[in-house]
């Protein structure tokens, strides 16, 4: 089975992946274009040569809410692939006393946090886990409800307002409808009584779907900035929608796992995790970078009570990405000899500025001093605090099959309401 299994994984690197006529990330980019012009931001109705207004919100878009786009679509490509992967070995864990092993737990084992307990020389851990996000909110802001402001090109005297045409913004109410499905297979192996190797292989389908209404909001009297019509008759608002699916190889994980101590009571090891850039970041199955993460973990045991710490460090490769500090707590209780409960809080501490900043708060100066927001996601760090609760149930004589539901606490970048997970795990 494990043979097999490693096998499929393998096979699942090279295997080439379909071709798309057209990205996802292009796709939630068309939510930006109205009419036939076929650049962003172009107002079909100014194009023509009596006006030649029709470009002017193109140039904000590039220089300032260019940003807002790039944002968006990092965001999803960045949460396919923090999607937490289970832990690499769970079940029963031993020591060794003497060269004979020695249980270590009497439970099924946690769900997301490591233990820092390791299986085995020459045992095997292998399984398949599938997840499922809706993803819905934006640093708080409903995916549904999102509200962008794009500003004029500055084309007179210095400084946004004269002429009073540059006072004219073109707001757009953004709807997304955003849905990950993951299925990992993965497998443990006991490199040695206090080394583990781990591989992970994510099966990623992502579908969008997105509504956008734009409106021009005129400042003067006359427009001469529109999508259809004349100055006389101008057409004000568009609408444009968009969906897609995309299903493919995921970023892969490698793990390893070295116990530094297995006493009776309490353990520590350290955790490597790279996960490879083999999604495809265009289609938002990946990150399109490399990530590092290390890990420090610490295990107890009073009686049937396991709780576990681990705090570790994320290395995000790549521009305008962030690293992150990581720490995850939980425990896991026997209620039965073939029922575990397994509690943990997961979190992810964003260091530094964000690498990605969306665009600050628009001046005008003429004919009056205002300002305009660009858009009503907040500028703040993605820090991020999810709880988890889940259920290990052992069939006798056969695997062991898991459900949780992870709830975000803290709403940092892109999140479900809730993540739910199940799969099947088997020990040789």
């Amino acid at each position: 089975m494990a043979r097999r299994l490693l096998l499929l994984c393998l096979l699942a690197l090279v295997r080439p992946g379909p071709v798309a006529a057209q990205h996802l990330r292009d796709r939630l980019q068309d939510l930006f274009t109205f009419g036939s012009c076929g650049r962003p931001l172009c107002l079909d109705g100014s194009v023509s040569v009596a006006n030649g207004h029709g470009d002017h919100f193109i140039p904000d878009l590039i220089a300032g809410n260019a940003a807002v786009i790039g944002f968006l679509t990092d965001a999803i490509a960045a949460n396919v692939a923090s999607v937490p992967i289970t832990a690499s070995a769970s079940g029963e864990t031993y020591r060794f006393v003497g060269g004979l092993p020695v249980k270590t737990s009497e439970s099924l084992g946690p769900i997301f946090a490591e233990r820092a307990q390791t299986m085995g020389r020459g045992r095997v851990f292998v399984g398949a886990h599938v997840a499922r996000a809706p993803l819905k909110t934006l640093r708080g802001v409903p995916l549904d409800g999102l509200l962008l402001n794009f500003t004029h090109q500055d084309v007179g005297t210095p400084g946004l307002g004269d002429p009073l045409l540059e006072n004219d913004v073109l707001r757009m109410n953004l709807e997304l409808f955003v849905d990950l499905t993951v299925v990992s297979a993965f497998v443990t192996y006991g490199l040695t009584d206090a080394v583990d190797v781990s591989l992970a292989v994510p099966l990623v389908h992502t579908s969008l779907q997105g509504r956008s209404q734009a409106e021009v909001l005129p400042f003067g009297s006359t427009a001469v900035h529109f999508f259809t019509g004349t100055s006389e008759t101008p057409g004000l608002r568009a609408n444009a929608a968009t969906f897609g699916s995309s299903t493919g190889i995921g970023d892969i994980a490698l793990r390893v796992k070295a116990n530094l101590h297995s006493g009776e009571r309490y353990a520590f090891a350290l955790l490597g995790d790279a996960r490879l850039p083999t999604g495809n970041e265009e289609n938002f199955t990946g990150a399109g970078a490399l990530a590092l993460r290390g890990y420090a973990l610490g295990s107890a045991q009073f009686g049937t009570f396991s709780p576990h710490l681990n705090a570790g460090y994320l290395l995000r490769a790549g521009e305008a990405r962030n690293d992150a500090l990581l720490v995850t707590g939980g425990f896991d209780q026997p209620l039965s000899d073939w029922a575990t409960l397994a509690v943990d809080v997961i979190s992810e501490w964003q260091i530094g500025e964000n690498e990605n900043p969306l665009p600050g708060t628009v001046h005008f100066e003429f004919p009056f001093t205002r300002t305009v927001e660009p858009t009503n996601i907040p500028e703040t760090r993605d820090h991020r605090v999810q709880t988890s609760l889940g259920f290990k149930f052992r069939v006798s004589g056969g695997p062991t099959l898991l459900v949780n539901a992870l709830v975000p606490v803290r709403r940092g970048g892109l999140q479900p309401y809730v993540m739910w997970t199940a799969g099947i795990d088997f020990t040789f």
